[in-house]
């Protein structure tokens, strides 16, 4: 892989491109949140080839919506939980909607 084609997943909100480190620091967190939140399966990090944690922009987005409810005074296991239903209630919608779309194009017009 050249120097561009690793610039341009950079754009990629699944591309790992963010340390432990810096993702704690964008979120201002601390890294043992992000530790917790892994441990409880709600992000899954990738490892470097040196076994550091490296996470997307999309993880993060998950990470700062467990981040907020734990700053509620939600429980770190019960935020998680939440962000795992909200996600999934998210793409449920997304189906409908799109069953919903293809369900109206089909039905012959009214008249």
């Amino acid at each position: 892989m050249t120097a561009d084609d690793s610039f341009g997943r950079l754009d990629d909100d699944d591309y790992p491109a963010y340390t432990m480190g810096r993702a704690a620091e964008m979120l201002g967190t601390t890294q043992g949140f992000l530790r917790a939140i892994g441990e409880a399966r709600l992000i899954t990090p990738l490892r470097s080839e040196g076994g550091h944690r490296r996470y997307s922009r999309y993880q993060l987005r998950i990470a700062a919506r467990a981040r907020e409810l734990v700053d509620q005074g939600t429980p770190i296991e019960a935020a998680c939980r939440i962000v795992v239903l909200e996600d999934q209630l998210e793409e449920a919608q997304r189906i409908n909607e799109k069953y919903r779309r293809a369900a109206e194009s089909t039905e012959p017009p009214v008249g």
